[in-house]
């Protein structure tokens, strides 16, 4: 969720390369964003080890400079979150290139994301998948990244208010689930959600410790979980907390 700030620990050191994007920032005064996204696959995602050809080219698709104030926008290739308002982060990057790649999308699979922030993941996800229902507990981040992808012409994203721990048992199963803030615990009703086949990639772990990106799969009804890297993510904001 756009609300996290997404800094795996094992990726915080900047890359060599990022002067050059630095450069092309601040050497131009007509921002070249197709330009910018280019450099920001290249020198924050490729570099690092994505190599999944459909997240790659979606993330050099998205303008995410749309997504963030247009105050913003000159930064928004950076490799940082960057606020969207109402304490939340749109997130770095990388993080949202690995974890996307993490679930290997079919152009026929219904993904469930829970923190929709200000829709770049969602929009991320629409690009590569049949249908995305995406959650978002902060009502107004919700009314505001609704319009936008709307605007954009991402009508097969559908954005809803609400708790994220419950999931949409209305619409499942899915065949991938991105969770995007820190839970105490695997929500058993996403891991019910979760289709046959299916992946789903959530942090795990609490707010004042060390917390860990797993990687949840269900084959032939079991399923299997993987530690993929130590992160740090917000806590996953219920309902009855806020």
């Amino acid at each position: 969720m756009a609300r996290i700030l997404k800094y795996p620990l094992t990726v915080l050191l900047v890359t060599a390369a990022l002067p050059a994007l630095s450069a092309i920032l601040t050497g131009t005064g007509e921002q070249d964003f197709a330009r910018l996204r280019s450099a920001m696959v290249r020198d924050q995602i490729v570099a690092r080890g994505v190599t999944h050809r459909a997240t790659l080219q979606a993330m050099r698709t998205v303008e995410r400079h749309l997504f963030v104030d247009a105050s913003l926008s000159s930064r928004a290739y950076e490799d940082n979150p960057l606020p969207i308002g109402y304490g939340q982060t749109i997130s770095q990057p990388f993080i949202v290139a690995y974890m996307t790649s993490l679930l290997d999308l079919k152009p026929e699979d219904r993904v469930l994301e829970i923190g929709t922030g200000s829709g770049y993941q969602a929009a991320i996800l629409a690009r590569m998948a049949d249908s995305v229902y995406t959650i978002e507990i902060v009502k107004e981040l919700a009314a505001s990244a609704k319009k936008r992808l709307q605007d954009l012409g991402y009508h097969n994203v559908e954005v809803v208010p609400g708790d994220g721990y419950y999931g949409l048992p209305g619409n499942a199963p899915f065949q991938a689930i991105v969770v995007t803030a820190a839970a105490e615990h695997i929500p058993p009703p996403l891991i019910e959600q979760l289709g046959e086949g299916g992946k789903m990639v959530i942090p795990v772990g609490s707010q004042f410790m060390v917390q860990n990106l797993i990687l949840v799969e269900k084959k032939k009804g079991r399923i299997t979980t993987t530690n993929l890297m130590p992160v740090r993510f917000v806590p996953f904001t219920r309902e009855e907390t806020r």
